[in-house]
């Protein structure tokens, strides 16, 4: 018999537990690296420990801002088009919504400047003549927000910037950018995980022969090595690869994530919809985002239009009587007014709008026409950006279970 079969079956005789148990230690060195790789992807949020280096942040979270600008990029190069959406709304059935609210919108109006301006006389006005220049001024509120809405939509980019909203969304909340990811490939980092126990099963049968027949030591902190990065390394190449289904023999072959591409569109249609581009995110930055003061003058100009129509032909009169200044400040003090009401207004358009630009649709069709490797890129920059990162804690974590488990089982020596 040649001796180094003998000295397998001796050492196998001394310790057979000891052998039988490496294929399941390294199941679950397998399980628990992938997993644990697969958490610090995301987790923790922020940074823990001591800054630049001593901690750890997430590395999803970490890159936050270039991670939202990819997840954006995506969406308004292949999914959504601003411009479009925003087309689908109809002016006048805004302005018949917002009746309610712009009748105490013009009320307010009306009140602040007349007060500011002219406080004695309308102070003493009766109420059936503030009555009838409230009903003057509402009649004709409906076609400015019609005219306002048609110039908005005919140049949306000029007021809204998406990106922008998009952006400070996901870096004020990273939460949700974990999300993104973590919604949309749900499954597939759940076999990651497992794929991790079935492999390093596997791996471990072929590490109890060579241990067996060649039992130095370092042989099963290198077998945890290499066990805690192929395992990470395979379960990554069959998420993504092959893009096209792939027949080989009898079986038919293709990345996980590709296979579930109508599955995961419909799951990734639904979260931007109802999480980033919603109506109300869209009007909190088109109010209070960087292209806002566009939307003020646009605003200032139409209402300070119709304060001059509203005047007719007593302009003149009107500014002769409180003075050329105090008529440039009486439609000032209207767009102050019409301004600081329109974001509560608003919010009576929000069910309209979402229906109107059916943004969640609109993504689920545009997602299923995607070539695989458009469709690829909705998950993969979430792993390629630190892809090295995600297989070498793998690696390191599998060598420091091979160092413990020969310690536990062999005490450290042989």
């Amino acid at each position: 018999m040649p001796e180094f079969l003998q000295i397998g079956i001796d050492a196998f005789q001394a310790n057979p537990w000891a052998f039988i148990a490496i294929p399941f230690i390294s199941a679950i060195v397998g399980w628990v690296t992938n997993v644990i790789a697969l958490k610090m992807m995301f987790i923790p949020i922020e940074f823990i420990g001591i800054k630049p280096f001593l901690g750890w942040q997430g590395i999803v979270p970490s890159k936050a801002h270039k991670m939202a600008s990819i997840a954006c990029d995506l969406m308004l190069e292949r999914l959504v088009n601003v411009r479009e959406v925003f087309q689908r709304l109809d002016p006048e059935r805004i302005a018949a919504d917002l009746e309610k609210p712009l009748l105490q919108m013009t009320k307010d109006v009306v009140d602040n400047v007349m007060d500011s301006y002219q406080p004695g006389l309308w102070e003493g006005m009766p109420q059936v003549a503030k009555n009838r220049i409230y009903k003057n001024v509402q009649r004709e509120t409906p076609a400015i927000v019609s005219s306002l809405m048609t110039e908005m939509k005919d140049n949306i980019e000029s007021i809204f910037d998406v990106k922008n909203m998009v952006i400070n969304n996901l870096m004020r909340d990273k939460e949700l950018l974990n999300r993104i990811f973590l919604e949309t490939g749900e499954k597939e980092f759940v076999f990651i995980g497992r794929s991790g126990g079935y492999f390093g099963f596997a791996f471990g049968i072929i590490q109890a022969m060579v241990f067996l027949f060649w039992p130095n030591q370092w042989v099963l902190p290198v077998a945890g090595l290499l066990v805690g990065y192929l395992t990470n390394w395979i379960a990554l190449k069959m998420i993504f690869l092959p893009q096209q289904p792939k027949k080989i023999g009898p079986v038919t072959v293709q990345g996980l994530f590709h296979k579930r591409q109508q599955e995961v569109s419909a799951d990734y249609g639904a979260l931007i919809a109802d999480e980033i581009l919603t109506p109300g995110n869209m009007i909190e930055e088109i109010i209070n985002g960087k292209l806002s003061d566009n939307l003020i003058d646009l605003v200032t100009r139409h209402v300070k239009s119709a304060v001059d129509e509203q005047a007719g032909i007593t302009k003149p009169f009107v500014v002769l009587a409180v003075g050329g200044g105090a008529y440039k400040g009486m439609k000032e003090a209207a767009v102050a007014t019409f301004v600081a009401n329109i974001p509560e207004a608003l919010r009576h358009i929000e069910d309209y709008a979402q229906d109107a630009m059916d943004v969640k649709n609109t993504i689920i069709d545009r997602m299923q026409q995607l070539t695989p490797e458009q469709f690829e890129g909705l998950i993969r920059p979430a792993f390629e950006e630190d892809e090295w990162m995600l297989i070498t804690v793998g690696a390191a974590l599998g060598f420091a279970a091979g160092v413990a488990q020969l310690v536990f089982m062999f005490g450290g020596s042989l």
